[in-house]
């Protein structure tokens, strides 16, 4: 199930940081280490590589592999804005779990995190949920996620700022990882492995989320990857990810946990049916 393997992506993640310590001043013997195989991945769950699938009318899921390795695999959504309408819920006094997510949002179908947050589970940059703000947009960084006039779009907030015209919905977070399908310039002295969750629009208009269910990429191999896969990405920015990472799909026609949060977070964006 994805709660085991995200709980061992997580175990692997400790034992590795664990294992980085400086080394003792006496030189010893380094052993030999036989590579873990990566584990096997049930389809059913997680979708085709090589293809989409339709999960209804106007929802597919695939996986990508951005390397050999399936521990780096991201699990994709891609979605028709004329089939289905999107919400954002912040819930900052009640943080929740996928699973109560999921409990709290019966009629939605997808959902994945949004914005960073603090401890005190105040979300940063803007949050729009139901045409009701919360917080400031950022500005000269990041890219937001807006419902306007009934219509989704994927901006960059350094080469489109955020004008304060009222909206119905969004998110922000950063960096930008493609715009006009290039990969964007990222700076970011602090660039780890990790787990990532990432929203983006198409050249088709459709919203695309993806998230990495086990180890997931540092910033900059990410944008690469995505303006150079067959996503047809024109913008897209990282989510917050690590812990934060969820992402819940219909598998036989009932919301399931694709990959779960190590933390309770307190934004989302969820997906309806029109």
């Amino acid at each position: 199930m994805p709660l085991n393997w995200s709980f061992f992506a997580a175990l692997l993640m400790a034992l590795i940081t664990g294992c980085s310590q400086p080394a003792a001043v006496e030189s010893t013997p380094v052993p030999t280490i036989t590579p873990t195989p990566a584990p096997a991945v049930d389809d059913t769950l997680f979708g085709p590589v090589d293809s989409w699938e339709s999960v209804s009318p106007g929802l597919e899921r695939r996986r990508y592999l951005p390397s050999d390795n399936a521990l780096t695999q991201m699990i994709a959504l891609r979605i028709d804005p004329a089939q289905f309408t999107f919400r954002v819920h912040y819930q900052p006094a009640q943080p929740l779990t996928a699973q109560q997510w999921i409990e709290a949002l019966p009629d939605a179908v997808a959902i994945i995190n949004a914005n960073f947050f603090t401890r005190d589970n105040m979300a940063l940059g803007l949050v729009v949920a139901d045409g009701i703000a919360h917080g400031q947009s950022y500005v000269d960084q990041g890219g937001m996620f807006a419902v306007q006039d009934g219509l989704p779009r994927v901006q960059n907030l350094i080469l489109q700022p955020y004008d304060g015209s009222p909206l119905e919905q969004a998110v922000q977070a950063f960096p930008n990882l493609v715009t006009d399908g290039s990969p964007a310039p990222i700076t970011s002295p602090n660039d780890r492995i990790t787990r990532r969750s990432v929203i983006g629009q198409d050249q088709a208009g459709r919203i695309i989320l993806l998230a990495t269910p086990f180890l997931g990429l540092e910033l900059i191999p990410l944008a690469d990857y995505l303006a150079a896969a067959d996503l047809d990405l024109t913008t897209a920015f990282n989510l917050d990810g690590g812990g934060s990472t969820l992402l819940v799909a219909p598998v036989d026609g009932s919301p399931q946990v694709l990959v779960t949060s190590f933390d309770p977070v307190p934004v989302v964006l969820a997906v309806y049916p029109r």
